[in-house]
């Protein structure tokens, strides 16, 4: 079982939609660290990740960082902010996951990543970039099968993309979308108790919604989030500026690392 567990990624690996800025950020590497616990009660966890990371400031900033903390198992997630912005580059993404794989596996490390559920399914304004998710999550898949990484297989199943698993933003899982992203990765780590249970759709129907309302529903939601999004993006600035990873060292975990 692991002992040293290092989580390098951006806000959703952060765990930003599950627990706020004041009380604090749990989300799901710290639900999987919880897991991990369990089984292994010396485990020492560490998360480096900071929200607004593309994928080479991911590799820039945290890499080193965490091949320095001797990880006996590292989680990668990264991707999503540059298939979001206009000048994505699907190839120095893919090259840059691919280059932090290599270079955690070369060491020794188990390591796990995800792929991406297709955010158009959430949010219609975001149905232009479903393309590129398709693209980076094969990019991802052949990346890790090179490096004998473990892959949760999160865009595959329909479940992923019930609204009720996302945050109000539509950009960030909720905290019911944390845990089942955290029991894909245990799943995809072979964890003892996994299963696949996190693919099952969730038990009750969504209801419906006549078209009116739902219009009326993205037009709040253009208004609350994706302007101050486009906003941040023409003036070159991110939500992780000036911020710095929630738990640079690693640490015990506790049974439960937020209330």
């Amino acid at each position: 079982m692991f002992r040293r567990y290092v989580a390098l990624g951006d806000s959703q690996t952060e765990g930003v939609g599950d627990g706020d800025d004041v009380r604090g950020l749990r989300g799901w590497a710290d639900r999987l660290a919880e897991e991990l616990a369990r089984h292994e009660p010396e485990l020492l966890y560490a998360n480096l990740a900071v929200r607004g990371r593309r994928a080479g400031q991911v590799r820039q900033e945290q890499l080193e960082a965490a091949l320095a903390l001797r990880p006996d198992l590292a989680t990668v997630s990264a991707g999503v902010n540059d298939l979001l912005r206009p000048g994505f580059d699907l190839d120095a993404v893919a090259g840059d996951l691919e280059a932090m794989f290599a270079a955690l596996t070369a060491r020794g490390v188990t390591v796990a990543t995800m792929t991406f559920p297709d955010v158009g399914a959430v949010s219609p304004l975001a149905r232009p970039v479903g393309r590129r998710i398709l693209a980076l999550n094969e990019r991802i898949r052949e990346a890790a099968g090179r490096h004998g990484v473990a892959v949760a297989e999160i865009a595959v199943h329909p479940a992923a993309t019930d609204p009720r698993l996302w945050s109000a933003d539509r950009l960030h899982t909720s905290a019911l979308g944390h845990a089942r992203i955290a029991a894909a990765v245990a799943q995809a780590l072979e964890l003892p108790g996994s299963d696949s249970s996190w693919t099952l759709p969730l038990p009750t129907a969504l209801p419906v919604v006549p078209a009116w309302r739902a219009a009326g529903t993205e037009l709040r939601w253009a208004g609350t989030f994706l302007g101050p999004w486009l906003l941040r993006r023409l003036r070159g600035r991110s939500s992780g500026d000036g911020r710095v990873a929630k738990r640079p060292d690693l640490l015990p975990v506790t049974t439960q690392l937020i209330d």
